[in-house]
């Protein structure tokens, strides 16, 4: 990607601009007011006339000091912030003292949230990088100590063909497990794109989750005709997501309530499986965190959802329950 510059060349600073114009107003009374004196040769400078213009001169000063205070200073403050930010400087993402204009204030406030997403965002890549290594390191490791087994076996062959099964079903239940990590790495950079337009109700939802997993009883309560933004596409990955895991977790039955609140849409979702625990209720919804590994669970169901509901403005936390599982998502209402 180029990467693209502002061209440089000379441009006068805005301080410069704005004692420039000042300058030049206050030039403008004086000019008229010499003149005038310069035709009448006779006549000396009124008292009042020197009042005036030492008025118009503390006037321009008192301007000046305004415009410093309340635009030239806060948009300097703000330059040598991002200049601070761009160099690794998280200590600089932080409130102006001061911001002088309404327009200011917002422009501020902007440049923070962005500044604060950028560096969430570089964390989060970093952190991923680390987990996609580490997941990716242990089907690795397996296949290659397998793949080493079967050659120095070829050449001189001890195996028995049920054990040279069993090292070739590890190879492919290890590919497997590769591919269908790497399945859920495109989902989640696909759930994190902005998201397109689209309304869709719970009724609609109940019915796309009831054919997909015939296995649940899939229950909704409230007005289910109520429209929520979110496509019937990515509806069906969220709420999929969502019937997946209770269904992995022994769920017979998946319930949910949806009601208006405000311009948002409530809805809550609940099964009758095992269940969170205390201690995990915090961490499902990180990318990677699973508690079933063994039974190769990638840990990033939970974690798209999470991310296709930001980008539709929703969100997504976990409830506390005493049976199954309990999530509480905000949608915003059609």
């Amino acid at each position: 990607m180029i990467r693209e510059r502002v061209q440089a060349k000379w441009r006068p600073r805005l301080g410069l601009v704005v004692l420039g114009v000042l300058l030049g107003v206050l030039a403008l009374p004086m000019a008229i007011v010499l003149s005038f004196r310069a035709l009448d040769h006779a006549t000396p400078m009124r008292p009042f006339e020197l009042a005036a213009l030492l008025a118009a001169v503390l006037a321009t000063l008192l301007v000046a000091f305004v415009l410093t205070r309340t635009i030239t200073g806060p948009i300097e403050a703000l330059m040598r912030r991002s200049e601070e930010i761009g160099r690794g400087g998280r200590d600089a993402i932080r409130p102006l003292d001061a911001y002088g204009t309404e327009e200011i204030a917002t422009l501020s406030q902007s440049f923070l949230d962005l500044a604060t997403r950028l560096v969430e965002r570089g964390d989060y890549v970093q952190t991923f990088a680390a987990h996609v290594s580490h997941e990716l390191k242990s089907p690795l490791t397996s296949i290659r100590g397998a793949a080493e087994l079967l050659r120095d076996d070829a050449a001189s062959p001890t195996m028995t063909p049920e054990e040279r099964g069993r090292f070739l079903d590890h190879l492919i239940a290890d590919a497997d497990r590769m591919t269908a990590l790497l399945a859920r790495l495109r989902e989640l950079a696909r759930a994190e794109l902005p998201a397109p337009a689209g309304l869709t109700s719970l009724a609609a939802i109940v019915g796309d989750m009831a054919s997909r997993f015939p296995a649940l009883a899939v229950e909704a309560r409230g007005d289910t005709a109520l429209p929520v933004g979110l496509s019937a596409e990515a509806a069906a990955v969220i709420f999929g997501h969502l019937a997946q895991n209770a269904n992995q977790h022994g769920a017979t039955r998946l319930q949910i309530d949806v009601h208006r609140n405000g311009r948002m849409a409530t809805l809550t979702v609940a099964d009758n499986g095992r269940g969170i625990a205390p201690a995990d209720r915090d961490h499902v919804l990180q990318p990677f965190f699973t508690t079933r590994r063994d039974e190769g669970g990638s840990g990033m169901g939970l974690a798209i959802a999470r991310a296709m509901l930001a980008a539709h403005g929703g969100t997504i936390r976990v409830l506390d329950s005493e049976h199954g599982a309990r999530f509480e998502i905000e949608l915003p209402a059609g």
